[in-house]
C-alpha cells in the first residue's frame, strides 16, 4: 500500500483518505518537541501535553469550549506556558478509516486553530480513544472533562509512537465563511522516513 498523510479539507471527496495506516503502514516517530493534544467535542476539548522530549504525557484540564477566538486565547496561553512547538488533533474516523461528521468538525477547527496560533499540526486516528480512555481510567459517564483530556493524552501517545510528523498549515481561514484554500489543494506528506 502506498502510504501517505493528507492534509486538506475533509469536504473535497478528492482528497479524502480511504484507508487510515495502521500497524507497519504507520510511520516513524516524530521529531521530539513539547506538543499540545486536542480531543475536539462539541462542549470541552480535551487537552493533553508532553514535554521538550517526548517523554512525558500529562492530561491538562478540558477547555469548556466557548467562542472561537475565547478558545484561541485560552489555548494560546497555554501553548505559551508550555512552550508548545506542534498541535496534534484527533480525526474520529470510523471502523474503516473513513471520516465522519465528527472528523470533519475537527478537522476544520484544527486548521483554523493551527493556522491562528502559527503552529504545525498533525492528525491522528482518534477512533475508540473516548472508549479506551473510560475502560483504562474508569471515567465512564464522565461530564467533566477529564475524559476528553485522558482521550487527548492517549492521542499524544499514539503520535509520539507513530507519528505523522507536524506540518505547517498555509492558507487556511481564521474566520468562518473565509474561503478555505486547503479545500482546493490536497497536499500529500509522506511518512517521515
Amino acid at each position: 500500500m502506498n502510504q501517505c498523510w493528507v492534509v486538506c479539507s475533509l469536504n473535497n471527496p478528492s482528497c479524502q483518505p480511504r484507508a487510515w495506516p495502521r500497524g507497519a503502514e504507520l510511520s516513524s516517530p516524530p521529531q521530539a518537541r513539547s506538543a499540545l493534544s486536542l480531543d475536539v467535542g462539541r462542549r470541552r476539548i480535551g487537552l493533553a501535553g508532553c514535554d521538550g522530549l517526548g517523554l512525558t504525557v500529562t492530561p491538562l484540564n478540558a477547555l469548556h469550549r466557548g467562542d472561537f477566538d475565547n478558545d484561541v486565547r485560552q489555548i494560546r496561553q497555554l501553548c505559551d506556558e508550555r512552550r508548545v512547538e506542534a498541535l496534534v488533533v484527533g480525526l474520529p474516523l470510523d471502523d474503516e478509516g473513513n471520516p465522519t461528521t465528527q472528523a470533519k468538525h475537527c478537522h476544520r477547527y484544527g486548521v483554523r486553530l493551527a493556522r491562528a496560533l502559527s503552529l504545525p499540526m498533525a492528525f491522528v486516528n482518534e477512533h475508540s480513544s473516548s472508549w479506551a480512555a473510560a475502560e483504562g481510567h474508569q471515567l465512564h459517564g464522565d461530564r467533566t472533562g477529564r475524559l476528553d483530556s485522558a482521550a487527548a493524552a492517549l492521542l499524544l501517545q499514539q503520535w509520539l509512537a507513530d507519528g505523522p510528523e507536524p506540518q505547517p498549515v498555509q492558507m487556511a481561514p481564521v474566520n468562518r465563511g473565509e474561503t478555505d484554500a486547503d479545500a482546493r489543494s490536497c497536499t500529500s506528506i509522506p511518512p517521515a522516513p
